[in-house]
């Protein structure tokens, strides 16, 4: 009986590793790019891309990482429909995009922003903020503050899907929400 059971436990954990193998192989984790690998990809294949800008001081942005962006249903969402960029609003890369270069105008300066944060935020920086560029690299909206997994997880169904295209925030919203029942509010007869 000794032998069996040794054998019943070792089959038991073999079991047990290959679940979760399989379980992490599900979802990938976000495929993050710079904004010229996916303004590269996007030339074979188009997609939306969203642009987390970020500050290595701010601790947002980190819990950002650590539990949003780490969400295996956000995750899912990034790598169906978007090309997910990581942006330092104070990194010093000289970047080309839409015909432009940016750069940080003093890099290694404490708080200096980088052109391209900049301009895509619009001059508000805030960290996090999210962009939502379409297909064709033009703006779509951006997004101030952290998000909690599943608050993006519709935002970014409502790009991904182009629900935007038909309906607007508060519509949709709107229909995501639970059909309430009325109350039965009968008393004793």
């Amino acid at each position: 009986m000794t032998n069996l059971r040794r054998v019943f436990v070792f089959v038991s954990m073999l079991m047990l590793l290959a679940s979760a193998s399989a379980q992490n192989t599900v979802t990938k984790p976000v495929e993050w790019l710079t904004i010229s690998e996916a303004v590269s990809r996007n030339q074979a294949e188009p997609r939306k891309i969203f642009v987390d800008v970020f500050t290595d001081w701010c601790g947002w942005c980190k819990k950002m990482d650590a539990t949003t962006f780490a969400d295996t249903t956000v995750a899912a969402l990034f790598n169906r429909y978007f090309r997910a960029v990581k942006l330092d609003a104070e990194g010093s890369d000289t970047i080309v995009f839409a015909g432009h270069t940016f750069v940080n105008p003093k890099p290694g300066e404490r708080r200096s922003t980088h052109q391209l944060a900049a301009a895509l935020l619009n001059g508000k920086m805030s960290y996090p903020s999210f962009v939502f560029l379409d297909e064709q690299n033009r703006l779509l909206t951006t997004l101030a503050g952290y998000q909690p997994a599943d608050r993006l997880a519709d935002i970014l169904r409502y790009f991904g899907q182009d629900i935007y295209k038909n309906m607007s925030w508060e519509q949709y919203l709107k229909q995501k929400e639970p059909k309430q029942t009325p109350a039965h509010t009968g008393g004793t007869q």
